[in-house]
């Protein structure tokens, strides 16, 4: 197993480290925790062939670090020749230029053969505590590609009715579910799709609902857009409907929760609705696996043998928190 840490962005920082947890596990690791002191650093182990697509699955954070080789001397120094490198404080990736333990790393680098490229370097470090001598380095193993992620926010979708999670909290939210590839999801209050557009980007086979033709196809150009194709799209009741498509087992339910506008619940009173579909799709959920909701609050939809694992409040848009929950079945 090897050792990764995740620096997060900052940001909903309690989801962005079960993101970073979840997705370790997702991937045949686990997660270690928060590193005390840094504020933004999650530690996880994983199976080392498993290690570069970490930064490839997260949406809250920055990078994906490494213990770096250090000299007999303990310090870094280039492996060969003319290697090329970047030193930077952790948390200021512009900056640096007047920290004395980022210049004197620099000076040792070139000192051994190295040279120093602020824009193209073959590989980046970063100080992440200490000063002078005693600063603590990690290598960056891999950056977590933020510009992709934001590119698909509603604004760039085809289907943008009524309104849709960020992209990088559906991301965050689709890691919770922990979707292998080839990992089997179902949304029963599909809307725009944008939940399960990022769980079939992480490689799952997904199927949606919705009781409205108009979002299912909307979230059908959606992901026609996006170059993912979904297992199923089934317009109907999610209380009732069924088929072939919609048999189970799943190995999680992923879901944004109605909450409250008639339209979207066909004049239904939203936590009736919750609490009549929920279950029932909860029920068709193989061992190990979880139902993960984002939802305003208010009591659990799930009773026994389920249990609360994971709450976290999130401001989504101006005033309008939601919380992000994930529910596991008691052995």
């Amino acid at each position: 197993m090897s050792r990764i840490w995740v620096e997060t962005s900052g940001e909903s920082q309690a989801l962005a480290f079960a993101e970073v947890g979840a997705a370790a596990e997702a991937l045949g690791g686990r997660p270690v925790g928060p590193v005390g002191g840094s504020g933004t650093l999650y530690e996880v182990e994983l199976p080392r062939p498993a290690a570069d697509q970490l930064a490839s699955r997260l949406a809250l954070a920055h990078r994906c670090l490494v213990e770096p080789v250090l000299s007999s001397e303990g310090i870094l120094v280039p492996a060969e020749a003319g290697t090329s490198a970047v030193f930077r404080p952790l948390g200021r990736p512009t900056g640096g230029g007047i920290d004395e333990a980022v210049l004197a790393a620099g000076r040792r680098w070139k000192a051994g053969g190295g040279t120093v490229d602020l824009t193209h370097p073959d590989r980046r470090f970063w100080k992440v505590a200490g000063e002078g001598d005693a600063a603590v380095w990690m290598e960056e193993l891999a950056p977590v590609d933020r510009r992709s992620v934001a590119g698909r926010r509603l604004s760039k979708l085809p289907f943008r009715r009524p309104v849709g999670l960020d992209p990088r909290l559906a991301r965050a939210t689709a890691n919770l579910a922990r979707p292998r590839s080839g990992a089997r999801l179902v949304d029963p209050f599909v809307g725009t799709g944008a939940l399960l557009a990022e769980a079939a980007l992480l490689g799952a086979r997904v199927v949606g609902i919705d009781r409205d033709p108009t979002m299912v196809q909307g979230a059908l150009r959606n992901f026609a857009h996006l170059g993912l194709v979904a297992e199923a799209m089934v317009v109907g009741d999610a209380g009732t409907v069924d088929g072939p498509e919609l048999a189970g087992p799943f190995d999680a339910v992923l879901s944004d929760l109605p909450y409250g506008r008639s339209a979207g619940t066909g004049g239904e009173d939203a936590v009736g609705v919750i609490r009549r579909v929920l279950p029932r799709w909860a029920e068709r959920v193989r061992p190990g696996g979880r139902v993960v909701v984002v939802t305003p609050g208010g009591e659990d939809p799930l009773e026994p043998p389920w249990r609360r694992r994971l709450s976290v409040p999130v401001r989504v848009h101006r005033s309008l928190t939601r919380e992000f929950r994930v529910y596991e079945r008691d052995v």
